[in-house]
């Protein structure tokens, strides 16, 4: 991804952020905005519903987040991964999550 792009998606995150802090609600998560800005144009909710999903378990539903990121060419972080599988898991797949090392960590230490 070239600093175009990245600038792109950097001011898209920052208007994601203002609109549903402008709606009062709880900010986005960084996974839901990740996921917004990278996935939402090709991937609609009907996709993850479908009958033959191959994300049948937590570690599959990361490793196919880890797969598309790396087909588009995204060069996520594993944190990345982690919290746009989080975010697909709690609003879509809801299975049990043990708790990832990588998750942990502090949201304010991210660049």
């Amino acid at each position: 991804m070239n600093s175009f792009h990245r600038t792109i998606a950097g001011a898209a995150l920052l208007l994601l952020c203002h609109a549903a802090q402008a709606q009062g609600g709880p900010p986005p998560t960084r996974g839901e905005l990740l996921y917004t800005t990278h996935c939402l144009a090709c991937h609609t909710k009907q996709l993850h519903w479908r009958n033959q999903s191959v994300a049948t378990d937590w570690e599959t539903l990361k490793a196919q987040v880890r797969r598309w990121q790396h087909t588009v060419g995204l060069q996520w972080s594993e944190a990345d991964i982690v919290e746009v599988a989080r975010y697909l898991n709690e609003t879509i797949y809801h299975h049990p999550q043990p708790a990832d090392r990588v998750s942990r960590a502090d949201p304010s230490s991210r660049p």
